[in-house]
């Protein structure tokens, strides 16, 4: 494992806890440092026929015939953001046995919604079909988000409609885990995130409309600071789902954390930050344990 200079580590700590959502440049600082010892990557796997419709799997050098599988959609407020800036969380999530696909999906301007949650419907899809050929369980798929991501991932887990399209069942999705999700956010504010949302019944573009008692079990991570997301998506999320779906959900709100540092802590050097990655593979080994 390469060293941590202590200098870059300040560097990247304050560049990334300073900005509403990962940005390229501390990502990079980060992934400069990540092992590369443990596991392979297999990149830009087409998963559709865009440009944006590519995958990045980390594999682990021990995998077994059922590790689990995590797909990861990254946040950017639907706007922004790569696959090969988390390389951290492929590396993490490897690390702990876990098969993990990083997905890039289509952007704003390019769609709007519901484009980028079809595209998350096509990479599940072929992650279904195909991940046995790279390691993982087809039966052991669990759809992992952050921020935007978490709001693909959770209406991914909620609505049939989009999986069904890819021929894939709410009921193959091992479970759903949301951090820093916006699930409950109308009205919308954001001029941006207006644009984007812009269509008739608004109300559907909402995970929290989509609860219903067949949802998958879920884990909701969030952190008491974020101002980005507000914690009252996880909030009532959960509470919606205790409600509606016989309490198959569990929630965690990390006092000391904000929008951008529950995810950092996937990384090494940051994991002092939440027990983020602690806590999303105990839920895997219990979803497992208990299917």
């Amino acid at each position: 494992m390469r060293a941590w200079p202590g200098r870059l580590l300040r560097m990247a700590a304050k560049l990334a806890l300073a900005v509403p959502a990962l940005g390229c440049t501390p990502a990079r600082l980060l992934n400069a440092v990540i092992t590369e010892d443990g596991y392979r990557i297999e990149r830009d796997i087409p998963y559709g026929r865009g440009p944006r419709h590519r995958l990045d799997i980390y594999i682990p050098d021990d995998v077994t015939s059922d590790a689990s599988v995590a797909v990861f959609f990254y946040g950017g407020r639907w706007s922004y953001g790569s696959k090969a800036d988390y390389l951290f969380v492929g590396q993490a999530l490897a690390s702990r046995g876990i098969v993990a696909a990083v997905v890039d999906y289509r952007l704003y301007p390019e769609v709007r919604f519901p484009a980028f949650i079809e595209d998350g419907a096509k990479a599940v899809g072929w992650v279904k079909r195909h991940i046995a050929e790279h390691g993982g369980h087809a039966g052991r798929i669990f759809l992992i988000g952050h921020s935007a991501g978490a709001h693909i991932a959770a209406m991914l887990s909620l609505d049939p409609t989009f999986l069904a399209a890819e021929d894939v069942l709410i009921d193959d999705i091992s479970g759903l885990i949301g951090l820093a999700g916006p699930y409950d956010f109308l009205p919308i504010e954001d001029p941006t995130v207006k644009e984007i949302f812009d269509v008739d019944g608004l109300a559907a573009t909402q995970p929290i409309s989509h609860v219903r008692a067949q949802a998958p079990r879920t884990l909701l991570l969030t952190g008491a600071k974020d101002v980005t997301v507000l914690p009252r998506n996880s909030l009532h999320l959960h509470a919606a789902l205790s409600h509606h779906a016989g309490g198959a959900a569990d929630l965690k709100i990390y006092p000391y954390i904000g929008h951008v540092g529950i995810v950092l802590a996937f990384a090494s050097p940051f994991r002092w930050l939440a027990p983020t990655l602690n806590d999303v593979i105990a839920f895997i080994e219990r979803a497992n344990t208990s299917a």
